[in-house]
Parts: structure tokens; sequence; C-alpha cells
């Protein structure tokens, strides 16, 4: 069986130990590609994420701003409107730093980031790996959260236009082997990280299935990596599905990642994913 391990975020706190950790996806906007709009109200998105909690999520990650392609930008003070009556009202549930689960807040502002981390959030889950705000890496340096680096060529508004690479695989492990020493020296403990290559993000199918591929060598760096597949849209591409009845190609695509060593998942069905993670984690051999 895969030997459990923690994730050190926010204020020292670990969580696990767990042989994998489920980001369960709460969405509080209008227009994700998946359930944009099922829950864009705080009481609706809290309801969902209690859910979520219940069925097996170890992290619910709260975003404000779709980040599909070609979406179009929110405000950080719409995003804060938006992300932080949520974070506040399941930090309160629970009992401040008695939470069964973390939380995490999906941005790239860093206003948002620091709002966010004030009201209890501890990690941030960043697609922009501190490039689209800069000031974001001091936020990170000074708060020290659990921190997800992702990689994408650039805004969402933009990335699909015309992504090309050499090597998908060996730039984007150039790309988090630069991004983590700068995020060491800034003072971001290298243990709160872990590694988002970006599916989807800036990436043809051909890429996409390059880093699945060889989504093994991203581990080198030593530390985790994320495996964010859940219903995008190379499962239309592969097999001709609507995003709403991708639900079996995310779970058989997640069972063969797990059984590759990916730790993490990012996730909409928690309920299927914990179950298919529990039986990766009987069946593994390490």
């Amino acid at each position: 069986m895969l030997p459990p391990i923690h994730w050190e975020i926010a204020g020292g706190r670990a969580i696990g130990p767990a042989p994998f950790f489920i980001f369960g996806i709460v969405n509080v906007t209008p227009d994700s590609f998946y359930d944009g709009g099922r829950h864009d109200g705080p009481d609706s998105a809290v309801s969902h994420a209690l859910q979520l909690a219940e069925q097996g999520a170890h992290v619910l990650d709260i975003g404000g701003e779709s980040s599909r392609p070609y979406a179009d930008p929110v405000s950080q003070e719409d995003e804060i409107r938006r992300v932080l009556p949520v974070v506040k009202a399941l930090r309160d549930r629970t009992g401040g730093n008695g939470l069964p689960w973390a939380l995490s807040v999906d941005t790239y502002k860093s206003g948002t980031a620091a709002a966010a981390l004030e009201a209890g959030a501890g990690i941030i889950n960043d697609i922009s790996a501190c490039s689209f705000d800069p000031a974001l890496k001091d936020v990170i340096a000074q708060y020290k959260p659990g921190y997800v680096l992702m990689h994408s060529p650039g805004r969402p508004e933009t990335m699909q236009d015309k992504p090309a690479y050499g090597n998908v695989v060996e730039e984007i492990l150039d790309f988090f082997e630069k991004k983590l020493k700068e995020l060491v020296v800034a003072g971001v403990p290298e243990q709160r990280i872990i590694l988002d290559p970006g599916i989807g993000f800036g990436k043809l199918l051909e890429h996409n299935l390059d880093i699945l591929r060889h989504i093994d060598r991203f581990m080198s760096l030593g530390r985790p990596v994320m495996g964010a597949l859940s219903n995008k849209s190379m499962f239309g591409q592969l097999l001709g599905l609507a995003a709403d009845e991708r639900q079996n190609a995310t779970q058989a695509a997640t069972a063969l990642l797990a059984a590759r060593g990916v730790r993490f998942h990012r996730v909409h069905e928690v309920r299927l994913a914990a179950q298919t993670l529990n039986l990766a984690a009987e069946l593994y051999n390490a």
C-alpha cells in the first residue's frame, strides 16, 4: 500500500496523513466551464463545499474567477466579494484551526490571496506562478501557505492562441526548477509547494497527452504533483464527450495517474474520486 504523507500549509499546520489528497472544486462563478452558475452565491457555495467535505475532500478549493480558455478577467474587488464570504463561513462553521479539511483559494491576485489567508485559508492555488501579479510572491513569502505552483504560458484570455513547444515536458521541468528556486529564495518553504503542470492551460491535446504520459518526470524535482484534469476538454477531443459526460474518463485518468505516483487530485466529483483513490491506494504496489 502507498505510504501516507502529510502536507504542511499556512501556520505550520499539516493536513494528512493520507496516501492521496483530494481538492474539491468550489466555483463561486457564473461562467466556469463545468459548473459555472450552480454555486455562484455564498450560501450555495458553502453548502456545496460542505457536501464535498463529507464526500472525502481534504481541501476545499474556492475560486471566484473562471480560468477556462478565453474567459474574461474579473477585478480583484469582485473576486474578493465572491470568495471571502465563503472562506469565512467555512472557517466559522468548524471553529477556526480545528478544521477537518483545509481551505484553498484559487487566485493569482495578491490582494485576494492576502485577504483569504487573513480570513482563514491555508493554501493558495495559483495558475500564474506569480507572473500575472508579481506582488503575489511577497504575499506567499509572508504568509507561507501551502502553494500550488502551476504552469501556464499566458493568461486564460490568450493562452490557447497557438501554443507551441519544442519539448513540452522538458520546458515545463525547466520552468518548475526556475520557479522553485525563486520561491525558496523569497522565503517560501519548499515543503509547502506542490507542482501542477497545467493540463489544458496553453496546451494542445498533443501537449496534454505528452505531459500525462511522462507525469513521473516532474517528480524528479522532489515535490508532489497535482493531477488537475477533471472533466476537461481533452476528454471531449479524445472521446467525443460533452462536458457533462466526462466523469468516467476523469476517473479512469485519475486512477492511472495515481498508479504513477500522483498524490494530489483536483476534482469536481469528490465522491467518485475518493472511491477511485481508495481503491488505488489498496492496489498500489510501491
